[in-house]
């Protein structure tokens, strides 16, 4: 897959070799490369501990240029890796928080007993 051009507001993203390297949006949850027809990857960006990763040991680029333990997610799908945003609010989850519905439907929460 070819690598898609940084969006004019998106910072420049250190690429690796034989890696495409992007930066997360706030609150993205899914992959947003665009192949050559325009159409958008959408595969799930899963934390990726690229240390244990046996095919990524064979390559090393990213242990090189980050170090041993950095927080990096990688789409299911294309394999192109995504740094996390500083914007990012923390999260306990992984995934953080997800984005409110766009339709303004929220379920109301569950009273325990």
């Amino acid at each position: 897959m070819q690598p898609t051009p940084p969006e004019s507001n998106e910072p420049p993203v250190e690429q690796l070799p034989r890696h495409t390297v992007k930066l997360k949006k706030p609150l993205q949850r899914s992959c947003n490369v665009k192949d050559e027809k325009g159409k958008i990857c959408g595969g799930h960006l899963k934390r990726w501990f690229y240390k244990t990763d046996v095919i990524e040991q064979e390559c090393g680029d990213a242990e090189l240029a980050w170090g041993p333990s950095r927080e990096v997610y990688r789409c299911e799908h294309c394999k192109t890796l995504y740094l996390p945003n500083p914007a990012d609010p923390k999260t306990p989850s992984v995934a953080g928080k997800g984005m409110l519905s766009v339709f303004g439907i929220t379920a109301p929460t569950k009273e325990t007993k």
